[in-house]
């Protein structure tokens, strides 16, 4: 256990992050998954502007690798191209 004032704080703060980052991820996860079942395109259009916003902060905040954010929004697009 924690022995001083400080860290005790920290272990509160970064449990209060780890919920956060792990809704925000999870909302995104399902997002994609939403726009991928999609067959109506300009529906999925509308969708792809949302999902990449999301991916986007997801990236900013280091929830998940850039690279990771960018082959994400690549195979989306290519999704939504193809509809």
């Amino acid at each position: 256990m924690a022995n001083h004032k400080s860290a005790l704080k920290r272990i509160r703060s970064n449990e209060s992050k780890r919920v956060l980052n792990k809704y925000q991820h999870k909302t995104t996860r399902n997002a994609i998954k939403k726009l991928r079942e999609t067959t109506d395109k300009k529906e999925a259009k509308k969708l792809f502007i949302t999902v990449s916003s999301m991916i986007d902060k997801l990236a900013k905040n280091n929830i998940i690798h850039d690279n990771k954010a960018a082959n994400l929004k690549s195979g989306l697009s290519k999704f939504v191209v193809a509809l």
